[in-house]
């Protein structure tokens, strides 16, 4: 079974891959997060000007590479010859170990390949990306180790009927909140994860309660991003699922040390 959907698992999963330590959302990042031995990696996707699957979180390539435009105005091969390590420093600026060294911004389908049997959590950064997503992970015969995630619901439509499972997007948020806060029926769930940080735009999150009602509804929940191993333990231990963090290794140990 996908680790993402295991109502058993309580994965490690690496944002953007080993972002504390490596150029978010490289090869080299997930590389090293598979590495360390996290269970899934969780990475963002945009479209290019031609049609591809690209896997880069911002709108626009300043602030990871040395490059400047953005992604939706760029082909594919343009985007290829940014420097995506060029910018990565861990020591506030005094040193930049990645830049120069080849790291490149990828597609979804370098990723997949690169990855034939991790766990992919993929966040849709816009609906423009949507098609092109689902035909990368039905490619790649990829569908029973993704899961598919988006603020937008207009980006998760594609994605019903088919056989890749898909998370929340913000309104079904917001409705299960209110849902749960007010104690009223909960409307039938079709999504098969919560992939949501402790607090949005100053509000928190009812984590503790939705860990209780979405086993129900055959949902699970996964945290972001947590990088305090204290924070990942009381979550865990409130019964959420997958803890999404910077620093994967960090929280394996964790993870191990408590027994979870």
């Amino acid at each position: 079974m996908n680790t993402l959907l295991d109502p058993a698992a309580r994965p490690v999963i690496a944002h953007r891959g080993n972002r504390a330590y490596a150029p978010e959302n490289t090869v080299e990042s997930f590389a090293q997060a598979v590495a360390a031995g996290a269970d899934a990696i969780e990475f963002d996707v945009r479209v290019s000007a031609d049609g591809v699957a690209v896997v880069h979180h911002d709108e626009t390539v300043e602030r990871t590479t040395d490059g400047r435009g953005a992604i939706e105005r760029l082909d594919f091969d343009k985007l290829k010859e940014f420097d995506a390590g060029a910018n990565f420093t861990s020591d506030s600026g005094k040193t930049f170990p990645y830049r120069g060294k080849g790291h490149r911004i990828p597609s979804l389908d370098e990723v997949i390949e690169a990855f034939p049997a991790t766990p992919l959590l993929i966040e849709i950064k816009t609906p423009l990306a949507a098609t092109a997503v689902r035909v990368a992970i039905e490619k790649h015969k990829a569908e029973e180790r993704c899961v598919v995630d988006s603020f937008s619901r207009d980006a998760l439509r594609l994605f019903e009927g088919s056989k890749i499972p898909y998370g929340a997007a913000s309104g079904d948020v917001a409705r299960l909140m209110s849902e749960v806060l007010l104690g009223s029926s909960i409307t039938p769930i079709s999504y098969r994860a919560l992939c949501i940080p402790l607090s949005y735009r100053g509000l928190p999150l009812p984590i503790r309660r939705f860990a209780k009602v979405a086993p129900r509804h055959d949902c699970r929940i996964h945290v972001w991003t947590i990088n305090s191993a204290r924070v990942a333990h009381d979550l865990w231990k409130a019964g959420v699922n997958g803890i999404i963090t910077d620093d994967p290794a960090k929280m394996l140990k964790e993870r191990e040390r408590v027994g979870f």
